[in-house]
């Protein structure tokens, strides 16, 4: 069965850009691949097979659903979850060698108690999370930080391997540059005298502050080919998002297109109609702004999008025919759309849009560059 709309993942642009990533921060950091929310959509395994194959020496995670989903498809390498433990989740981390989030004493008994359930010596890895000014999850005293080393002194089972902070304005303007500054200067009085692995720096921290690395760098929506702030990096978007015309009508001046009546033709038109609507994860609010790709070439969205459904403007391309295939984001010809255009046609941020496509977008991965490209050689 012919799909839809189809997202292709291309998992040696991953590499690539982990590997680029790798070499703009001193080579004593590690790099840490944030592969949360199913790798920022391309799919959490290959995200991670991906970046590990490009220089990546640990992934992180939002869960532990998503850590035993890595340990399920094979992938030993350390996990860390960004969110704070539950007790429950303490169990279940213990059990597949994830390591937890911690910043309250509570967190860390539920932590021993859970390598105590494995039997044995097992043992339990945490970081200690400081909130520096984000204001989300952390320790945000020196009282606070003490009492959780106090626990962790306590609970020979739970192991501080190590500590990290999130700036909450990395790829803001000058005011959030100095309020990133603060953080950093606060995280460091926080973690002085901690012989564990720290690290603060997220996509945007890296590329403006590789000094700011420390022992360990995360780096997420620039591993996926948007970075957050300017950079001379090769870095490459990862997804494309393909859908295709099912229909193409002729229709006089005056003629309405879709809900509400929104747009009417000033002229005699060509309309195509695309399979994708916002049932599919396309943003509806980009409706009558955003633009999609036929035959290399630019058609405008016109109307209200449908859920399942879009109509484009194919006027200008006469030899728009059904069955041709839509590129919604991606590159066709010499024309490319990315996640950041149709973000600002949405009002909204490329991270959402990388994360909006639905259940029925069927995933597939990008044949390898040189065998595709040679394809696309013998064929031309």
């Amino acid at each position: 069965m012919t799909p839809r709309n189809i997202r292709i993942i291309d998992p040696e642009a991953i590499r690539e850009n982990m590997a680029a990533l790798r070499g703009a921060v001193p080579r004593s950091a590690k790099m840490m691949a944030v592969v949360k929310a199913d790798g920022y959509g391309h799919g959490a395994a290959t995200a991670a097979r991906a970046a590990l194959a490009g220089g990546a020496e640990a992934l992180a995670v939002a869960t532990a659903e998503e850590g035993i989903a890595l340990r399920e498809a094979g992938i030993g390498a350390p996990i860390l979850i960004l969110g704070a433990v539950s007790r429950e989740d303490a169990g279940i981390s213990a059990a597949h060698g994830l390591t937890a989030t911690v910043c309250a004493p509570w967190m860390v008994q539920a932590c021993q108690e859970a390598a105590e359930a494995l039997g044995g010596a097992g043992t339990m890895e945490v970081h200690l999370k400081i909130d520096s000014g984000m204001g989300r999850i952390g320790v945000r005293t020196r009282e606070e930080r003490d009492a959780v080393l106090a626990a962790l002194a306590r609970c020979g089972r739970v192991r501080l391997t190590g500590a990290y902070t999130h700036f909450s304005d990395a790829d803001g303007d000058d005011a959030g540059e100095a309020y990133s500054g603060e953080q950093f200067r606060r995280f460091l009085e926080m973690t002085e005298g901690l012989k564990v692995i720290r690290h603060c720096a997220n996509s945007a921290a890296s590329l403006r502050h590789p000094e700011w690395a420390l022992d360990m760098v995360r780096e997420g929506i620039s591993l996926y080919g948007y970075p957050p702030v300017e950079t001379g990096l090769p870095l490459k978007p990862c997804m494309s998002w393909r859908a295709r015309i099912s229909y193409v009508k002729e229709v006089p001046a005056g003629t309405y297109i879709s809900y509400g009546r929104t747009w009417r033709t000033e002229k005699p038109a060509r309309i195509a109609t695309v399979t994708c609507g916002y049932g599919d994860g396309y943003h509806r609010a980009a409706g009558g702004r955003a633009e999609v790709l036929i035959r290399g070439r630019r058609a405008p969205v016109v109307g209200r999008i449908c859920m399942d459904q879009m109509m484009a403007d194919v006027t200008d391309i006469p030899e728009a025919r059904e069955e041709d295939p839509v590129t919604l984001m991606g590159t066709d010809g010499g024309e490319t759309i990315t996640a950041e255009d149709i973000a600002r046609w949405s009002g909204t941020i490329s991270y959402e849009v990388l994360l909006s496509c639905g259940s029925r977008v069927e995933r597939r991965i990008a044949a390898p560059r040189e065998k595709r490209e040679a394809r696309e050689r013998t064929e031309g």
